[in-house]
């Protein structure tokens, strides 16, 4: 399979980048439904009052539309994030709106939270609810909404029935305005508002809270601050980054939109390691952004995750990574003698310094 796998994603690099996703999600659709494969006990993870199989995780934005969180879950995935999902479909922002940074390893996108709306992914997930398996929901806001808040607010009350968790992306660089909801009184306001849905939204969920890897330290700060006073469940760090490293050569480097990928490792896992020592065990995190390897992988995990998701290095590596990343990991823990939970956050304060 693994093979199998790399053969296909070479085939689909030939292809402009979105249209390999949409074939990549119609291929993934034509599979035949195949249970999970068998996870190492040693991989498995408690948290947010969840018990995944293993840490690895499939990140928002590639199954947009909760399509194929199933066959994503039988390539080995612990979990599976879907969305970013609006409560209205919206087309997203014009092609060409996503480009691969082949030398580096990197991708750029500005979809602008293209999707279909709550409705027809809910009706999707509600009808692979009885599969089990952890699926969260990613939510955001339409673009011309004239109510944010409420808007993330309609999505707490849409899935809290068939998502395992929410994630509120409040990070993506590409929704005009929308990182200002990161700033600390506009947070607090969203933040209440959602928890409170949860609340009355039966079974009740975690919340966690996805942020941008270009914050200053005092935003953190006052990120955190907020987060720990309102009781979110924990943080995904982080979202694409506007940033440009000086080490791109791509041609592409210079479209607009959120870089992910390898030259987003370094800066996502700075700003993963700063939110685990401010968070000081209150909540779990989880860590994205540049993993391609078990070595990545790995360091997030030093740094501070609990748990990780891939998106931007299967383009690269292929699905065979999950079971690569998965093996490495046992194989960390026999070498070493120790549990996994023994990884995160020893290298945090190392990791911390460098930002």
């Amino acid at each position: 399979m693994s093979a199998l796998g790399g053969i296909a994603s070479s085939l689909l690099r030939r292809f402009d980048a979105e249209d390999a996703h949409k074939l990549a999600i119609s291929a993934l659709k034509l599979l035949p439904s195949r249970a999970p494969p068998r996870a190492d006990p040693r991989l498995a993870v408690h948290a947010f009052g969840l018990d995944f199989p293993n840490p690895i995780g499939l990140g928002a934005g590639f199954d947009k539309n909760a399509e194929v969180p199933d066959a994503m879950l039988g390539l080995g995935f612990g979990f599976v994030e879907v969305g970013t999902l609006t409560p209205r479909p919206q087309p997203g922002n014009a092609r060409p709106r996503v480009f691969r940074l082949a030398e580096d390893r990197a991708v750029v996108n500005r979809y602008g939270f293209n999707n279909e709306g709550h409705a027809r992914a809910h009706a999707r997930l509600a009808a692979r609810r009885w599969r089990g398996g952890i699926v969260g929901v990613n939510i955001g806001a339409n673009k011309e909404t004239a109510d944010r808040v409420g808007d993330y607010v309609a999505g707490i009350e849409a899935f809290a029935d068939v998502a395992s968790y929410f994630c509120v992306n409040v990070s993506s660089p590409n929704t005009p305005g929308l990182r200002d909801l990161q700033e600390k009184s506009a947070l607090d306001e969203l933040l209440s508002s959602v928890l409170a849905a949860r609340e009355r939204a039966h079974p009740r969920r975690p919340v966690l809270l996805k942020i941008a890897p270009d914050l200053s330290l005092s935003a953190l700060d006052d990120i955190v601050l907020v987060a720990r006073d309102r009781g979110v469940d924990g943080l995904v760090v982080s979202n694409t980054t506007l940033a440009r490293p000086q080490t791109l050569v791509s041609p592409l480097a210079k479209e607009s939109g959120g870089l992910s990928g390898a030259p987003l490792f370094d800066l996502s896992t700075r700003m993963l390691a700063a939110a685990f020592v401010r968070v000081e065990d209150q909540f779990p995190i989880i860590g994205v952004g540049g993993i391609d390897s078990l070595e990545t992988a790995l360091a997030k995990i030093e740094a501070g995750a609990s748990l990780v998701q891939l998106y931007s290095g299967l383009v690269y590596a292929g699905p065979g990574l999950v079971g690569d990343v998965a093996r490495g990991l046992v194989a960390t823990l026999e070498r070493e003698g120790i549990a996994l939970a023994a990884l995160v956050g020893r290298r945090a304060e190392e990791w911390a310094k460098q930002g």
